[in-house]
């Protein structure tokens, strides 16, 4: 997975997702929410097939960027619990 920023004004994030469809985009999106500071999050995907989304992220004056490190490491502890409890079962 790579990113691409397209735009970074510090509490405004525009970047695509490339490699990636709705399944990675609608997941960030939703986490990106549970941020107090955030005030938007969403992203657009023009065609499944041939596109990457196109994602927008802004915040209440808060670094864009940070928002999106801290929703990114909530993801990976929530990838990482899975993984464990799915290893108890098997």
């Amino acid at each position: 997975m790579e990113l691409r920023v397209l735009e970074y004004t510090g509490k405004k994030l525009k970047f695509q997702i490339l490699g990636e469809d709705h399944t990675f985009a609608n997941i960030l999106r939703k986490e990106l929410w549970q941020d107090k500071n955030t005030k938007l999050a969403g992203y657009n995907l023009e065609h499944s097939l041939i596109t990457a989304p196109n994602f927008v992220l802004e915040t209440d004056g808060k670094d864009a960027k940070d928002v999106m490190e801290k929703a990114i490491q909530r993801l990976k502890k929530l990838n990482e619990n899975l993984l464990t409890n799915l290893k108890k079962l098997f």
